[in-house]
């Protein structure tokens, strides 16, 4: 695409990970740098768009899961990309309409529009704020997070396809241990992280791929992403692949998504 042109903030000269998944979804909300390192990494990984929707299912189960079974009825998305409907307070908010859902991302495309199409029902609530995951202490004091939802009473926090952005010497253990202890009883984090341990030559490929384009981004171990759950306790089935968590339907082989996934109650 000739001559394209971004909202205010946004540089098209740069690749963004929110972006780029865009595209692998199918989404149109992308550029030309965003398609050639998504075009990169799928040549590395075939199944690359096929992860990517698996990726998004989760966040389905896992928003549905939390709300019926686990009574939680306010969530804290931290890295939410561009908008894919049904979003998150949509599937919560189906089944209780007073679901709230704080939306958090440090991409302007993303701002833009959550605002467009983040609407809640009359009865909840659904806001978005600009944040990185790298300062907690910044995000968990920011106003509209504080007005939106009860620190008093449990919520749901989804880590979804963010935490592989952050390199190793930036400890993303420590942030996510912070947004943890900032979290009341009876709490769930909901975390996918993608993996080289299912097809480390793939993965590497698609890693390097990126890196190459100035991204930073880390396949872990499963042992590295059960660290970030810390001293909470997984829910059933524990730590999988990501098509193996609570699946409406059995996938023939649930290591093609390489993705982690978990979910865990703070005690």
């Amino acid at each position: 695409m000739e001559n394209e042109v971004a909202p205010p903030g946004v540089n098209i000269n740069v690749p963004h990970s929110a972006r780029i998944y865009d595209y692998w979804l199918g989404g149109k909300d992308n550029f030309a740098v965003d398609r050639a390192v998504g075009e990169a990494m799928i040549k590395a990984i075939p199944g690359m768009r096929y992860m990517a929707a698996e990726n998004r299912k989760f966040v389905h189960r896992a928003a549905r899961n939390l709300v019926e079974k686990e009574g939680i009825r306010q969530f804290l998305d931290i890295g939410t990309g561009i908008p894919t409907r049904p979003n998150l307070h949509e599937v919560a908010q189906r089944i209780e309409p007073t679901a709230r859902v704080v939306y958090v991302d440090n991409d302007p495309i993303v701002l833009v529009h959550a605002r467009a199409l983040m609407i809640s029902t009359e009865q909840g609530r659904s806001e978005y704020i600009s944040a990185d995951i790298r300062d907690p202490a910044s995000l968990l004091k920011d106003p509209v997070l504080l007005e939106t939802l009860d620190f008093s009473q449990p919520i749901g926090l989804t880590l979804i396809a963010i935490l592989m952005l952050i390199a190793d010497q930036d400890d993303p253990w420590a942030g996510v241990a912070a947004l943890r202890d900032a979290m009341p009883s009876g709490s769930c984090l909901a975390i996918t992280h993608p993996t080289a341990d299912f097809a480390p030559e793939e993965v590497g490929e698609a890693v390097a791929a990126a890196t190459s384009a100035g991204m930073t981004l880390v396949a872990r171990t499963r042992e590295a992403v059960e660290r970030l759950f810390g001293d909470w306790e997984l829910l059933e089935p524990g730590l999988v692949p990501v098509s193996s968590w609570r699946p409406d339907e059995q996938v023939d082989n649930p290591k093609a998504a390489y993705y982690w996934a978990g979910v865990a109650r703070k005690p």
